[in-house]
């Protein structure tokens, strides 16, 4: 029988069960989109990576802790079939076909219903690409294609390049806040021409979504009380990587700089000769505030800002914050990774003669879809972040300026 094309086409998945079967890598990438569509997913899978583990625990998904069942897919209306258990992959199949389940199969391309296509954005629009048939798909084709069109709807040439380029070493790519509108364009085209990836799970994670089958994710996510992976297993994967001719990027939220522990990478790829490229981003210490409507500086309000890490205690002896000091300045106090510190952080600025009724704001998953604001003040902020369950990844604000803009931004 002749072979026959796919048929595009977009699903509307909010509200509706999708079943993922297997919590690896191939979850973690296609996850976020699956979410962002605002479909019940549910999850079922043994064990699961870290990041796969992190959007379970914040509602997002759910997770069912075993293996796949026969009856699992009775109630979905798309399957994402990737264990690594091929007699499983196949029993699923069978029955995402009984019950006329559009289904996805990581393993087996050609026994699966559906394929999922080479997807990117720019500006409300989604590109979606298909080859024409099973037969000798090249996913580098297609992302290169993909990619092409992204860019030139980016910059308004819709005109393709001949080729990607390739440069073996590593890149140290901030990936900025959350938004993956909001990386940088050096590190996206760098991103593009990764064969490797090593993520962390404050990275953009959207953006793992457009990388083509071919490119290796690594899962360094350092999940807050979690776990995690040693820093130094991630300077021996860029390390070892490198050394194989690889194209490696290091995707981190933020900056590099700025406490995301880039010197000591670079540091430990300088002393092995690994060429290596740093990509600034954007801080979430200035971006998050903005995207909440609070100015770090505002004139007549506050003429300097000042960032801390709030991971440490103010009494804990490895703090290297001089808290007293802080609690001086009439400027605004910004805190990172300081959620579960906040009540100790807030005692000891009032302490050293910071007014307890400053203004606070809580600005939890700044610039993503998920993004809230909590307010309050030195006195309140202990209970209320207990109150209205903040969690990390949150930025901190503390100062008049929190007081300055709308208390609300859509």
């Amino acid at each position: 029988m002749a072979e026959h094309p796919a048929y595009p086409v977009g699903l509307r998945l909010t509200g509706r069960r999708v079943v993922v079967l297997g919590g690896g890598q191939v979850a973690q990438r296609r996850l976020p989109a699956l979410i962002a569509a605002g479909a019940d997913v549910l999850l079922v899978s043994p064990e699961a990576t870290p990041s796969v583990e992190a959007m379970a625990d914040a509602g997002e998904i759910t997770w069912a802790k075993r293996p796949y069942a026969d009856g699992d897919l009775a109630d979905a209306w798309y399957a994402l079939i990737a264990t690594r258990d091929p007699e499983a992959n196949a029993r699923a199949s069978a029955e995402a076909e009984a019950h006329r389940v559009w289904c996805v199969r990581s393993d087996d391309a050609d026994a699966a219903t559906a394929w999922t296509p080479a997807t990117g954005h720019s500006e409300g629009v989604t590109v979606a690409v298909l080859t024409t048939d099973a037969r000798g798909r090249d996913p580098r084709h297609t992302a290169a294609i993909r990619d092409a069109v992204v860019a030139g709807l980016r910059d308004g040439t819709l005109v393709a390049p001949h080729h990607r380029t390739r440069t073996p070493g590593v890149a140290l790519v901030g990936g900025g806040p959350g938004d993956p509108d909001l990386i940088t364009v050096r590190g996206r085209r760098l991103l593009a021409e990764a064969d490797v990836v090593i993520a962390d799970r404050l990275g953009p994670r959207d953006l793992l979504a457009e990388l083509p089958p071919h490119v290796e994710v690594i899962d360094a996510a350092k999940i807050p009380y979690g776990r995690y992976m040693a820093q130094e297993a991630i300077n021996n994967a860029l390390i070892e990587h490198a050394r194989q001719g690889k194209s490696v990027v290091r995707l981190k939220g933020g900056d590099p700089y700025v406490f995301g522990r880039g010197m000591e990478e670079l540091q430990a790829l300088a002393e092995a000769g690994i060429p290596c490229t740093v990509v600034p981003g954007i801080s979430s210490s200035i971006s998050v505030p903005g995207a909440a409507g609070i100015p770090v500086t505002h004139r007549g309000v506050a003429h300097e800002f000042t960032v801390v890490s709030g991971h440490v205690a103010p009494d804990d002896e490895r703090s290297l914050v001089d808290w007293p000091s802080l609690a001086k300045l009439t400027g605004t106090l910004v805190i990172l990774m300081g959620v579960d510190k906040i009540g100790k952080i807030a005692e000891t600025l009032v302490a050293h003669g910071k007014p307890a009724d400053t203004p606070v704001a809580l600005v939890q998953e700044g610039t993503t879809a998920a993004q809230r604001r909590v307010d309050a003040t030195l006195a309140t902020v202990a209970e209320t972040a207990r109150a209205q369950e903040v969690r990390p990844p949150a930025v901190i604000v503390v100062g008049a300026v929190v007081a300055v803009g709308p208390q609300t931004v859509a």
